[in-house]
């Protein structure tokens, strides 16, 4: 059997503000009621973990605070309209803009934010042709 790719985990200081985040972004996170992982499955079948970083601090030997944009999410979002308005909300709801929606030459409306441990989270969609 071929390896396949399967789940991102997410690597969270604190698993209620970071479940709240992304449930902001239409990931349906239970409450982790103390516990040191939770995940969903989307609606694509990809599964995706939050993961309490106490928990990766013992997992991992030589464990060393994390530095950098290693790694990115991006949310596909069904206009860009829609870009612009989860933006919003994840803004209001006291999250950090990375970058205002706009036109990228690529022919995408996009938008950037940040979860609450820093990681940056893209928004797009496909502009109308």
């Amino acid at each position: 059997m071929p390896i396949v790719p399967d789940m991102v985990g997410i690597v969270a200081v604190d698993l209620q503000r970071a479940a709240r985040f992304y449930r902001l972004l239409g990931l349906d996170f239970p409450d982790p009621e103390g516990a040191d992982y939770i995940e969903v499955t989307t609606k694509n079948g990809y599964r995706i973990s939050l993961n309490a970083q106490s928990l990766d601090k013992k997992l991992t030997p030589n464990w060393e605070e994390p530095r950098g944009q290693r790694v990115s999410l991006a949310f596909l979002c069904d206009s860009p309209a829609e870009v612009d308005a989860v933006h919003e909300a994840i803004v209001k709801a006291g999250h950090r803009s990375v970058k205002e929606p706009w036109d990228a030459f690529w022919g995408q409306r996009y938008a950037m934010v940040e979860d609450p441990d820093g990681a940056h989270v893209s928004l797009f969609a496909p502009l109308a042709k």
